[in-house]
């Protein structure tokens, strides 16, 4: 039987949806039949992830709770009330201590605001190493952040570690 990657992707959107004021509504409620048929759970999973939701929602903020967006079937706030972790946070824009010649996995950068950062994912060696160059960190979904030396480089996805 082939395995789905459906429930890894289901599962974060799942747990980001709740409702302030409203009591959980069970996954099944959620979706149509030809998305859980789509997921794969069995009955047992299906009840462990009710149960995780429902204790997720009972213990988060009310005002964390209004912000989140509304789940299939509801009514959805308005865009300006619709709240996505990472995408509300501003651009870090400092410039790197020493000399940047490319990077990869595991490259750190001190900045000179202090804050230091280290590449999770990407690659690239430039043709001619930068001095102390200008750069730009800007939030991606979901708490990802990047990091751009030059709007025509690609970014690489770094992590802070101070």
């Amino acid at each position: 039987m082939r395995k789905s990657a459906a429930p890894a992707l289901l599962l974060p959107f799942l747990c980001f949806a709740a409702w302030a004021g409203q009591a959980y509504v069970e996954i099944e409620r959620r979706l149509t039949p030809e998305q859980l048929r789509e997921v794969g759970l069995t009955p047992a999973q299906l009840q462990a992830l009710n149960r995780m939701l429902r204790e997720a929602q009972e213990r988060q903020p009310p005002a964390q709770a209004a912000s989140a967006p509304a789940a299939h079937g509801d009514h959805a706030p308005a865009p300006a009330q619709r709240s996505y972790i990472g995408l509300e946070d501003q651009p870090i824009k400092s410039r790197v201590r020493g000399e940047v010649a490319g990077w990869e996995p595991g490259t750190e950068f001190a900045l000179e605001n202090g804050q230091r950062w280290k590449v999770l994912k990407g690659s690239l060696k430039l043709r001619k190493p930068l001095q102390a160059p200008q750069i730009e960190i800007v939030p991606g979904f979901a708490g990802r952040w990047f990091l751009q030396v030059d709007g025509d480089l690609p970014k690489a996805r770094v992590y802070r570690i101070d």
